[in-house]
């Protein structure tokens, strides 16, 4: 059964939605659950990439009040993409890829404002991995001024792989760092790009810069700790689309 159209409560019911392919936005199962469906949902929901949280039965009766078996599903609000065929309709459409990969980034709001200025500086896709990462619920929805039901949204079991799809692609990787050598302004973003945005606390993952093409930092005025990652996002983007304006207008 579900609640508000959002929890699809119980095992069976969880079980018959992964089946029927049903786009949830992860799953939360008490820990130490055992019996009856819990390993074929696990597993179902690897092969889909829905991620699973396993918490305390505390939880599951805050959530809800029905008899949740240990399991309750929330619906997604967004519809997730195949990445190469979000790839393959850009390329169709004749466009020049602008994606935006949110690496670690567990704040909802944060994850929203990126998904409003992305859309508004022309970026096509955000690129998200199926764990580590803030739910895209209503809140990052608010956030986003309903961008993140206009923009194309992927979501991948391996950041690292959807890099090297963007490669084959003939898409190049981008990644914002403290110490990079190249500054922000004098980075080409003209080309097919994909720009990597990494958590407030820890920043890109070092396996994930290792696999970047370019790496370089915004510069600053003041002596303070770094940008916002949402405000970083923005300048990040906006530089590119300007100089997508700029070599359209020529």
């Amino acid at each position: 059964m579900k609640k508000n159209n959002s929890n699809i409560i119980g095992r069976q019911p969880v079980l018959e939605a992964l089946k029927d392919s049903v786009q949830l936005e992860r799953i939360f199962i008490q820990r130490n659950a055992s019996g009856e469906g819990i390993d074929e949902i696990k597993k179902l929901a690897q092969r889909l990439q829905i991620p699973i949280n396993a918490v305390p039965i505390e939880k599951m009766n805050y959530m809800t009040r029905a008899n949740h078996q240990g399991v309750i599903g929330i619906n997604s609000i967004i519809q997730y993409l195949d990445l190469q065929d979000c790839i393959d309709h850009v390329l169709a459409s004749g466009q020049t890829p602008l994606f935006v990969m949110l690496d670690g980034i567990t704040d909802v709001r944060n994850i929203g404002a990126i998904a409003r200025t992305a859309l508004c500086c022309g970026s096509q896709m955000l690129i998200i991995p199926d764990k580590g990462i803030g739910a895209l619920n209503e809140e990052a929805m608010k956030s986003s001024a309903g961008a993140l039901q206009k923009i194309m949204v992927s979501r991948v079991n391996s950041l690292l792989k959807a890099i090297d799809t963007l490669h084959l692609n003939g898409i190049k990787v981008y990644t914002s760092e403290m110490k990079a050598a190249h500054n922000l302004l004098g980075v080409d973003f003209k080309q097919p790009a994909c720009v990597v945005m990494g958590s407030e606390d820890k920043g890109i993952q070092a396996y994930i810069s290792k696999a970047a093409d370019i790496k370089f930092t915004i510069p600053m005025l003041g002596n303070f700790d770094s940008f916002n990652v949402g405000v970083a996002a923005g300048i990040i983007l906006f530089e590119a689309s300007k100089q997508r304006m700029l070599f359209d207008a020529k």
